[in-house]
């Protein structure tokens, strides 16, 4: 099983919409797969259990840190739901590393059930993010195309706590940045120029999609990606148009990511650099 972490320390740029259409496209191709939502807030939870797609575990993905290490529906799908106690794992400081070697331990003991275990975090730079990083083989972080957003991917790089250089040297070799992902882009020509801005700053972090030179991984904001969320909905099964539209315009990015993820491309041979 490989196991891919959506982190960014900034909320509201798309990791939990990014983690749905993830799950949803892998179990698609085929995959089986597990999700964790890490985040209190639900907003991957949601969805998935709308859907009706996934098995969803008897526990709350706060119990994969504190308590047993409890069975999985025998299912090809499975999503491990959030919970409030997630909020208080941060405050138990002198449990912090134990919390990590549980998720781990955790991960190991599902590794032969699953092929993608895809995990959607929270923005706080605190020990659920480590729990995840520590363990994870890849990382993606989406991001938004603001200067904000933009600022951000140094403290995403090299935050003291939850960077990914810091964590890949100290706790997980393996840990590979697949990239970041611009999310919520809009043809508009401020976002036209911080695309470029994006490109020249951080063109070896982005997703190649091919040859040319804006020929990138990315995630439009659409109205219909808003809705099938909300909705529980899969996208390229809705009914409208635009949203069979839409996803003929993020399926090559979705399916960039999950070569990464699945083995049969990568990252280097994607002339990205192999390390955060």
């Amino acid at each position: 099983m490989k196991t891919l972490v959506v982190c960014n320390q900034k909320g509201g740029v798309g990791k939990s919409a990014v983690s749905t259409l993830l799950t949803h496209y892998l179990a698609h191709k085929g995959h089986r797969v597990l999700a964790i939502d890490l985040d209190h807030q639900g907003n991957l939870t949601t969805p998935l259990v709308q859907s009706g797609r996934l098995a969803v575990a008897g526990i709350t993905s706060d119990a994969l840190m504190t308590g047993p290490l409890a069975a999985l529906p025998d299912r090809p799908q499975v999503l491990v739901p959030s919970g409030r106690a997630l909020l208080g794992l941060e405050r138990q400081p002198a449990q912090h590393t134990p919390l990590a070697r549980q998720f781990r331990d955790f991960l190991a003991k599902v590794d032969r059930s699953f092929d993608v275990c895809i995990v959607d975090t929270n923005p706080n730079p605190d020990i659920r993010v480590i729990s995840a990083l520590a363990s994870a083989d890849f990382a993606l972080s989406p991001i938004q195309l603001n200067q904000e957003a933009m600022d951000g991917v140094a403290g995403l790089l090299n935050h003291e706590r939850v960077g990914l250089r810091k964590i890949k040297a100290v706790l997980n070799p393996k840990l590979t940045l697949i990239g970041l992902l611009p999310t919520l882009v809009e043809p508009t020509p401020y976002q036209r120029a911080n695309f470029v801005q994006v490109v020249q700053r951080y063109h070896a972090l982005l997703i190649r999609l091919g040859a040319g030179p804006g020929a990138f991984a990315s995630i439009p904001r659409r109205s219909c990606i808003a809705e099938a969320q909300s909705e529980g909905a899969v996208l390229w099964e809705m009914k409208k148009t635009a949203a069979r539209d839409t996803w003929h315009e993020i399926e090559p990015s979705l399916a960039r990511i999950a070569a990464f993820v699945n083995g049969t491309k990568t990252v280097l041979e994607a002339n990205h650099a192999t390390a955060p």
